[in-house]
């Protein structure tokens, strides 16, 4: 199966037999708790939240909302409550993680952190899904929010981590296009020769549970009447799932193209770690932050 929308997703999420535990790492802002609380409404997640209990209390006093009190946990500074969220979810208190108003960087380094945090000792990637009008279903670019210059081998993880979120959320087998601005390898763009060697990691069993293909310019793999014309033989082309970027800036510009040009929602997470780590950025809206929250509920299902 797929996904075709956002819309779809909810409706998934919203069918589960429990609800998610939600720790929220500095949860006393505004946006960042309607998004809770939207997920609350909708069955969803359960909120956990963690931070300046007066401010948190202040905000949902304003919204007219509020939470069991075992569900504050009280936190002196932004580093103790990235911490103390972290815990939960080691504790089994919570079933994932949500970034609140702090910087990435504090609760990234509670996350990793190798005695307290939630790392399995491989490679933490930004797994993103935008609903995108014009195209048939979610598109799931990665990764341009976590790995800078991705050798081969974190490639290779990004895939891996990428797929395996898409099957926990209920994808058959994803298809998977390797990105370059042409479609044949040339051994001076190095992106083409490694888009060509984990498409071959594909054919051999190495890349499990999905279809990877590469070098493919970005038209090829959205359109497959692009492909034919340019005489691209292909299994995935107009019907790619996951695009996978060269670096974290063709990445990053691809999603923002996709969300202010092309009027796409997105959502986002962290997938590597032991949970998801919804990890959105402070200014960004509430809808994303739901959107992001049910994603993954969807993926610690």
């Amino acid at each position: 199966m797929v996904y075709k929308s956002f819309g779809e997703l909810i409706e998934k999420v919203k069918g589960y037999s429990s609800i998610k535990r939600m720790a929220i790492a500095a949860a006393g802002e505004r946006h960042t708790l309607e998004a809770a609380f939207h997920a609350r409404k909708e069955g969803v997640a359960r909120p956990v939240l963690v931070g300046d209990e007066a401010e948190i209390r202040r905000i949902m006093k304003e919204m007219g909302e509020e939470v069991p009190d075992e569900d504050i946990y009280p936190a002196a500074d932004n580093k103790e409550a990235a911490e103390l969220a972290v815990s939960l979810v080691r504790e089994g208190k919570a079933d994932f993680l949500m970034k609140g108003y702090l910087d990435t960087g504090v609760i990234l380094k509670a996350v990793v952190n190798k005695e307290q945090g939630l790392g399995k000792g491989g490679v933490m990637s930004h797994f993103t899904m935008f609903d995108v009008p014009g195209y048939h279903k979610i598109l799931v670019p990665v990764d341009g929010g976590m790995v800078t210059y991705p050798t081969l081998e974190q490639k290779k993880a990004i895939i891996e981590n990428t797929v395996d979120t898409l099957i926990a959320m209920g994808y058959d087998c994803p298809k998977v296009g390797v990105l370059a601005c042409v479609e044949k390898v040339n051994s001076k763009m190095p992106e083409t020769v490694e888009a060509a060697e984990l498409a071959r990691m594909n054919r051999d069993g190495e890349i499990k549970n999905c279809i990877v293909e590469g070098p493919i310019s970005y038209d090829c793999a959205v359109d497959g009447e692009i492909a034919k014309l340019k005489g691209y033989e292909s299994r995935i082309a107009g019907d790619v799932d996951v695009l996978v970027a060269p670096n974290i800036h063709a990445g990053n510009i691809m999603g923002k193209m996709l969300t202010c040009t092309c009027k796409a929602k997105m959502a986002g997470f962290v997938v590597g770690a032991k949970c998801p780590v919804v990890l959105t950025s402070r200014g960004s809206s509430a809808e994303e932050k739901f959107l992001s929250i049910v994603v993954s509920a969807a993926a610690s299902n």
